[in-house]
């Protein structure tokens, strides 16, 4: 008899963590962000947090020490309300990336606010925060779950069951602040809160100085190429991603200056400065259907994390 091989089994997804679990790393992530933020404690504070979250996070301690002692706010300690928290658990195959969302609330009783992702991070053996949003559209679609109550996760990024995938949606995002929408923002997602917002944002900001200066958005090299997907039951999905995009506000002539205000010090030294380019690091949500149709941009998150620009002529002398 002649010997065949027979094909492996596949092997079996099991959850990232269980439901427990998942609360857990919640509710430690609240513990431990509350001593590190205290101090600003940037190495206690990477125990908890990566991605585009730590770069924001670390923005926002640079920024509060530039301040004067004067004008920094005193520390309040929160947490995230566990009791009403929305956990969508994938399933993962041996060898698979862990991760899980949470729709959370830092409000007790409220309904959740915010979509987080938790990435597992094996070197260390622990979770981290990596992408926090803002959601303007607190109604988020309904995720697929099986009957233990365990999510799907599926392809951010070359998806073809999908009509739009993260790197697309990127892209649409980044139009939104550099056009106003008028190429791919238009054309990728249909109105909300959030994409108005991002124009808007185009719109004002742009015509701030007038005949004084200009102001130009752009998409910036991106570090957080990272994404994350859940099936919802449509068939689409909701997507989690980041992007990168610069301000540049620059003089329409010699003889004017930009001022930098007190929350620029940080970066600026309160230098004046004949243009400044400030870098955003942002995370987005967006959900996406299965057929081709705008996708819906439900929130996102900005923090400015650099910058920087020319000094006047007469501040090189002036200023140290």
């Amino acid at each position: 008899m002649k010997a065949t091989r027979t094909a492996s089994p596949a092997p079996a997804a099991v959850p990232a963590l269980t439901k427990q679990e998942a609360l857990a790393e919640i509710t430690h992530y609240s513990k431990i962000n509350n001593e590190a933020n205290a101090d600003n404690d940037r190495t206690l504070l990477d125990t908890i947090e990566d991605g585009p979250l730590y770069a924001m996070s670390v923005a926002d301690y640079k920024e509060d020490e530039g301040l004067p002692q004067s004008d920094r706010k005193p520390y309040k300690p929160w947490s995230y309300d566990t009791a009403n928290a929305k956990l969508y658990i994938p399933r993962f195959t041996t060898g698979q990336e862990r991760w899980f969302a949470a729709a959370l609330t830092g409000r007790k009783g409220k309904d959740p606010n915010r979509l987080a992702v938790f990435a597992e991070q094996p070197e260390h053996k622990r979770w981290e925060l990596v992408s926090v949003v803002d959601l303007d559209d607190k109604t988020l679609p309904d995720i697929a779950l099986d009957q233990h109550g365990y999510a799907t996760a599926v392809a951010a990024n070359g998806n073809k069951q999908l009509a739009a995938d993260a790197d697309l949606l990127r892209t649409a995002v980044i139009d939104n602040f550099a056009t106003g929408g008028v190429n791919t923002g238009s054309k990728v997602f249909t109105p909300t809160t959030a994409s108005k917002q991002q124009i808007k944002v185009h719109d004002k900001t742009t015509k701030k100085y007038g005949k004084l200066g200009t102001t130009v958005f752009a998409g910036a090299a991106n570090r957080y190429q990272d994404a994350y997907a859940l099936k919802t039951t449509g068939g689409g999905a909701l997507i989690m991603f980041a992007h990168t995009h610069t301000q540049t506000d620059a003089v329409a002539h010699s003889g004017l200056q930009i001022n930098p205000g007190k929350d620029d010090r940080a970066w600026l030294h309160d230098i004046p400065r004949t243009s400044v380019t400030y870098t955003f690091v942002c995370s987005d949500a967006a959900t996406v259907p299965a057929k081709a149709a705008p996708s819906r941009l439900v929130g996102y998150t900005c923090a400015r994390t650099d910058a920087s620009g020319p000094p006047v002529a007469s501040a090189l002398t002036t200023r140290s």
